[in-house]
């Protein structure tokens, strides 16, 4: 229930207002997201390569509300992959597609998407399509369908909690598509998706051995350590090297396990969010952990 509160409340301007103006809730928001500005997540980008873990990138914003802020997110995408190549940092980028006008139609956003992906692919770098919340997923997967037509520097992100998952893994993998499997952080409906944590890991268990199995480099998303036990060891009895797949982690999100996998010799990827539209992504992160919740509300009301 309160995870349900939580999600329903991070697409709530009130709240965001009362959030954003609440300095301890700005302060807490950093254990979660690098910073508002991009020095920042390259710093932190910097600072997980030289901990031996790879970085994706991600300029916070969704349901951009104008083509302008579409084509304004494009260019600064570009930016981005520019500065991590001055500074050979190894990253990539995660975005959002509903960040580049995917509400104003697919035949809009597809433009704003080739460029993004046609600039990383010249400098031999990567873009992940993020997921987003159910009514995207169709024209999310065939976004990225479509894109891989013309480049494979595009792959996208699976949420094992829906049911259909299987299904859109067997297409991408038609096309040989780089998958980030993870459990889904949205609040969707029983009818399309498991409502039990029980279920979820079934699924996710499943799903990482189709994606293991398959060949293609692909990333498994969890912070579980029952979910990171069951790939160490699909992956060691089916001989499948620590090369041939990476974890991923978020941003602030059990460093230790991080630095523990990668002195295992795992690869690792840490998932580092910036930008001034942060709060979405910070209510979701809360409503995944309720030892954060607590520890804010406490704060917050003592604050008041």
């Amino acid at each position: 229930m309160i995870r349900s509160l939580l999600i329903s409340l991070s697409r709530s301007k009130a709240a965001e207002r009362f959030v954003l103006s609440n300095s301890l809730a700005r302060r807490t928001s950093r254990r979660f997201v690098a910073g508002e500005e991009l020095p920042d997540a390259l710093a932190a980008a910097r600072a997980s390569n030289q901990a031996g873990m790879k970085a994706s990138l991600d300029f916070l914003g969704e349901n951009v509300a104008t083509r302008e802020d579409a084509v304004q997110a494009r260019e600064m995408y570009i930016g981005v992959f520019q500065r991590i190549a001055e500074e050979k940092l190894e990253a990539n980028v995660s975005l959002k597609l509903t960040q580049l006008g995917l509400d104003f139609g697919e035949e809009f956003c597809l433009p704003q998407a080739e460029a993004i992906v046609k600039h990383a692919a010249s400098l031999g770098n990567f873009v992940r399509l993020d997921m987003e919340g159910s009514a995207y997923t169709d024209r999310t997967v065939e976004m990225t369908r479509r894109l891989r037509e013309k480049s494979d520097a595009v792959g996208t992100v699976i949420q094992a909690y829906l049911y259909r998952s299987e299904k859109d893994i067997a297409a991408l993998l038609k096309v040989g598509c780089r998958i980030r499997l993870c459990k889904g952080a949205y609040l969707e409906p029983p009818e399309i998706a498991f409502p039990g944590k029980k279920d979820v890991d079934l699924n996710f268990v499943k799903l990482m051995k189709l994606l293991l199995g398959s060949g293609v480099y692909h990333g498994i998303a969890t912070h579980d350590p029952a979910m990171i036990a069951a790939t160490i060891d699909y992956a060691a009895k089916n001989g499948i090297g620590k090369d041939k797949f990476e974890f991923q982690m978020l941003y602030g999100i059990r460093a230790d396990l991080q630095q523990q996998l990668v002195r295992d010799g795992y690869r690792m990827r840490v998932y580092i969010p910036y930008g001034r539209d942060w709060f979405p992504y910070f209510m979701r992160r809360l409503a995944e952990r309720p030892a954060n919740i607590l520890f804010l509300a406490r704060h917050l009301f003592r604050a008041s």
